[in-house]
């Protein structure tokens, strides 16, 4: 094991770019790429280690599943957030067996929207989400990180009201108010609600129109028009997407907060409401409007009707009337085994394939020589004053600096969507998490590759939690075990579009979303319960460790007191001991504990410290004055 006092690649790197970025009056350079007075710096980025690439996709191509020092590799490296993200990529991976069996099983042996199935994909997300809840503490605890959460630096975009003195430590911090930035929070809510009624709107419209060009017009170019809603969606859902996420980044601008972990965790709960609607809302519209309220739905389709008469009627090629609307029965599963594969190969075909070929052309484009020509002049700009020595790394550098930025929490909000659709639509088709176990190690493989050749070498930086994304996951389970109990309620048994629309009007549609809310409450505090009477070996090693380093102390202050330790270790113990000091990191001044263990230490400590003046307390009455 190596010494605790090397530092790794990846802190290095920290270092070296909170130095550079950290404020003036913290002791850093204060440089704000593309703002401030350095608009003239374009990026901060750390080059790739190409080698290091290299061993690490060598080494992944042969193995099945990552243990934890194929992530420890990863986190001194890259740093603990993209540590964090492989970690529960591999830890998603491995819980994903189990479902993908039993709904293998299910698909060839049980009826539909069964009851059991139901039940344990339920039970199983619960438990996924209170292990690695456990996991992450643990994981943190051993790459010597727990609690450093409550260590952040301020951002340099933050705006202060006043400076105050800090009660506990006695430094100055700046501060603003926090009731201000409640106000401004006010304001999430009529942006989620006119965020959500536009992107809501525009997928119903488009909805709306699909069901009507496939299951009612039966005139001309109808072979064409099928793909107009696609088209639309295709088209403005990006747009209005993209409107919404740079109403939503200026908004946290404006709620102004103090770190970056803070202001990150607010944008990405903004940004998750519209992955909720554009991902979930078209399969809720089908199980929930379309196929139970179906042939209700067709004399609303009359002004669409009407148009198609009048504009598009061909003797030839009439229009199909409304009354012979047929509600397709399979589309909730069509559209569910949707996302379960199609959705996934085309994710993985523009997350991999489509940046590797850009990249691949921009070089193919720049090696022609009329392109050499053509840029000569605008070439010479930026290598005349290039020293031979230099020319190859800085050719390296502007390559590298081409490359899009990398985003974790890209990635993160992609798992977290796809948890989403296993809880709340695999009982549709219980194929699904099978399909998920498949993408997921491939997903592995992916990032890595994406990671080391088609994005920047992300910036390291320290974490001991996926962050929001876990509290998602949590709302994601609690809807997942509702929506299944609602599914199962409607589609189970001989279900067609009368029978699912009647189950949905009775009274006991309404007691199954409620008792289904109730015992998913009830299975999630006996689980963690459960889950938390399971020692955690990285807490018990913490608190291990700590209970070493005051018993260090002390001894070595009864030693400059001159009085004798309470009990005399065996130089073997003194090894054992001193190697979980080191491996916990408690001689480690940059290993952050909350606040209760905290008070809770210094307590400890003051009561051993009265104890020990008791005791010297006579003993100096006796000498003489």
């Amino acid at each position: 094991m190596l010494d605790s006092t090397v530092l790794t690649q990846a802190e290095r790197l920290r270092i070296v770019y909170n130095l550079i970025t950290s404020p003036c009056d913290k002791g850093g350079a204060g440089t704000t790429p593309n703002g401030g007075d350095w608009e003239a710096v374009d990026a901060l980025l750390p080059l790739h280690d190409q080698e290091f690439n290299k061993r690490w996709l060598k080494e992944w191509s042969t193995k099945y599943v990552l243990s934890v020092e194929d992530l420890t590799k990863i986190r001194d490296h890259y740093g603990e957030k993209i540590g964090f993200y492989f970690a529960f990529l591999q830890s998603y991976f491995t819980f994903l067996l189990l479902p993908a069996i039993l709904g293998s099983i299910a698909y060839f042996v049980f009826p539909s929207f069964s009851i059991a199935l139901g039940f344990i994909t339920c039970l199983w997300s619960v438990i996924f989400v209170e292990y690695w809840t456990l996991q992450e503490v643990d994981l943190a605890v051993h790459w010597r990180v727990h609690g450093v959460s409550t260590i952040q630096h301020v951002r340099p975009e933050f705006k202060s009201e006043r400076e105050t003195k800090d009660l506990i430590t006695g430094e100055t911090v700046k501060v603003f108010s926090p009731y201000k930035r409640l106000a401004r929070q006010a304001l999430q809510i009529p942006f989620a609600l006119v965020a959500g009624t536009a992107l809501g709107f525009l997928i119903t419209l488009c909805f709306g129109i699909e069901i009507f060009i496939s299951e009612v017009y039966d005139g001309p170019f109808k072979s064409i028009l099928v793909y107009l809603p696609t088209g639309l969606l295709a088209t403005l859902e990006p747009s209005l997407t993209g409107i919404l996420e740079k109403v939503a980044i200026r908004l946290t601008d404006f709620e102004n907060y103090p770190t970056a972990d803070s202001h990150e965790a607010a944008l990405i709960q903004k940004t998750f409401l519209f992955n909720l609607i554009t991902g979930y809302l078209p399969v809720f519209l089908t199980a929930f409007v379309y196929i139970p309220y179906g042939p209700l739905m067709a004399p609303y389709l009359d002004v669409l009707d009407f148009l198609a008469h009048k504009y598009a009627n061909d003797p030839l090629h009439p229009v199909k009337p409304s009354m012979s609307f047929q509600v397709d029965e399979w589309r909730l599963r069509k559209e569910v085994i949707y996302f379960g594969i199609t959705a996934q190969i085309i994710d993985q075909f523009f997350e991999v394939v489509v940046p590797y070929a850009k990249h691949k052309w921009a070089s193919y484009i720049k090696s022609r020589p009329s392109f050499s020509t053509k840029h000569a002049a605008k070439k010479s700009v930026h290598t005349v004053n290039d020293l031979q020595d230099e020319a190859v790394f800085l050719t390296r550098v502007r390559n590298e600096i081409e490359l899009e930025e990398y985003d974790v929490n890209t990635d993160l909000r992609e798992m977290c969507m796809q948890f989403g659709y296993l809880t709340n639509f695999s009982i549709v088709w219980p194929l699904t998490p099978l399909c998920f176990l498949v993408n997921n190690w491939i997903e592995l493989r992916s990032d890595a590759v994406k990671i080391c050749f088609d994005m920047r070498r992300p910036v390291p930086h320290r974490s001991d939690t996926i962050g929001p994304w876990l509290s998602n996951l949590g709302f994601l389970t609690g809807l997942g075990s509702i929506n299944t109990a609602a599914l199962i309620f409607l589609f189970s048994g001989e279900a067609d579009s009368e029978s699912v629309m009647w189950r949905m009007r009775s009274w006991g549609f309404l007691a199954t979303i409620i008792a289904s809310e109730q015992l998913y409450f009830g299975v999630r505090e006996f689980v963690r319960y459960g889950i938390r009477q399971l020692e955690s070996k990285g807490l018990l090693q913490e608190r291990r460790a700590q209970f070493l380093a005051r018993r260090e102390l002390l001894e070595k202050a009864m030693k400059v007191r001159g009085a004798e330790p309470a009990r005399k270790r065996s130089k073997k113990g003194k090894k054992r001991d001193s190697q979980v000091l080191t491996t916990i990191g408690c001689r480690d001044e940059n290993v952050g504990l909350d606040s209760a263990k905290k008070d809770s230490g210094v307590e400890k400590c003051l009561k051993m410290g009265r104890d020990i003046m008791r005791q010297e307390a006579p003993q100096e009455k006796k000498k003489p004055s």
